[in-house]
């Protein structure tokens, strides 16, 4: 995930090459997911290498721990890896003068998330007649959200939540939980995997032939490399994920980028992922993103023109690789935080993959939206 997303802040810099006449400075560090590391991390970008941007951050914990100091600092963080919705709403949305240099470009937060996953829900029971859903979470604060809407949402939606719980990042057998799920009667399970899980349900379900489908969310699943690691456990697994593996077009500008990815990064002796993955859609958006935004306010001086800048996120629109982009205003339930499209009412912006098998193996799909769909969604096959 990390060096997806590092090469792709290459490809954005090595394209964007100099906002306002000044060549672009790009410095990588890892935050290693943990708090203490960032915010070491963060200090040195403000105060030794005088960054005017900071972009990135897969972890919410570790996102909601340095962004009081990013908000003294006044130097603009764009978040392109977490979703928790209250990284933005418990600091833009409670102290916006404050937090104003905060923002998120792609994903859309989890609370919107939440509402996509039901509307792909009602898209699985108008494809196969499912109608009843089990909910499962690791318990992280991007899934809060997940584990407070969600039930509500399938059942505005007529649609049974027969299983509800949440586990902790260090279990290690789901054969249990799986037994619960088919006891409960479900025909998938909707769970939302980050740090946990990993492969450790899959493997057990496709083993018994568990009959009900895994949906959701499951962040191992979008690398390029889960079929290899997985040993093809991963047939039939979904999971939600900006730019959609990259396997298919989104804006009139994915498989560019994808192309050029690959061109550059995938081949011998080069390491995994072989495609960007989200954070790398996000992360290569988000720059791009914030050179319009320094040309439309006319400066990077962030330390004498912030409310300019701030201005110019809230009046750009842009086309990215994984999404159109825009965000809330400060007046908004999220501010600074990006906005979903919609579709007739559904969210759209929110693409789900499905590994299914090929003749040699397995690659992954975009089965929903309908709209961006390489493929049609399928069924396991011992629920034929």
């Amino acid at each position: 995930m990390g060096l997806g997303s590092e090469r792709s802040a290459e490809i954005a810099v090595d394209e964007i090459g100099s906002v306002r006449d000044q060549e672009i400075d790009l410095i990588n560090e890892n935050t290693e997911r943990d708090v203490s590391t960032t915010s070491e991390i963060v200090e040195q970008f403000i105060a030794e290498d005088n960054v005017d941007l900071i972009v990135g951050t897969f972890s919410s914990e570790v996102t909601q721990g340095i962004t009081d100091t990013i908000a003294d600092s006044n130097v603009p963080f764009i978040i392109t890896g977490s979703a928790d919705s209250s990284t933005l709403t418990e600091t833009t949305g409670q102290n916006y003068e404050k937090y104003k240099n905060i923002f998120r470009t792609g994903p859309i937060n989890s609370e919107l998330q939440a509402e996509g996953m039901a509307d792909y829900a009602e898209f699985l029971s108008d494809t196969h007649g499912w109608n009843s859903f089990a909910h499962l979470a690791e318990e992280a604060a991007w899934t809060k959200p997940f584990q407070e809407l969600l039930p509500g949402y399938l059942e505005d939606r007529g649609l049974d939540v027969v299983y509800d719980n949440t586990v902790s990042l260090s279990t290690d057998n789901y054969t249990p939980i799986l037994d619960d799920i088919e006891a409960a009667g479900a025909d998938a399970v909707i769970r939302f995997f980050a740090a946990g899980g990993q492969g450790k349900l899959i493997g057990p379900w496709i083993q018994n032939e568990y009959p009900f489908a895994v949906e959701g969310t499951h962040v191992a699943s979008m690398s390029p490399e889960f079929w290899q690691q997985s040993s093809g456990a991963c047939i039939y697994e979904t999971t939600s994920q900006s730019g959609g593996g990259g396997v298919g077009e989104l804006t009139g500008k994915t498989m560019d980028f994808v192309e050029k990815y690959e061109e550059e990064y995938t081949g011998e002796g080069q390491d995994p992922p072989s495609k960007p993955m989200y954070m790398g859609f996000n992360t290569y958006d988000a720059i791009h993103f914030y050179s319009k935004v320094a040309e439309e306010a006319g400066t990077i001086n962030y330390s004498d023109n912030l409310d300019d800048i701030v201005e110019a996120m809230h009046s750009v629109e842009y086309t990215g690789a994984a999404a159109e982009i825009s965000l809330y205003g400060e007046d908004s339930k999220y501010p600074n935080d990006a906005k979903e499209a919609r579709t007739n009412g559904k969210i759209s912006n929110f693409p789900i993959t499905q590994w299914q098998p090929t003749e040699n193996g397995g690659k992954q799909e975009i089965v929903y939206p309908p709209a961006n769909a390489t493929a049609d969604h399928m069924m396991p096959h011992w629920m034929s």
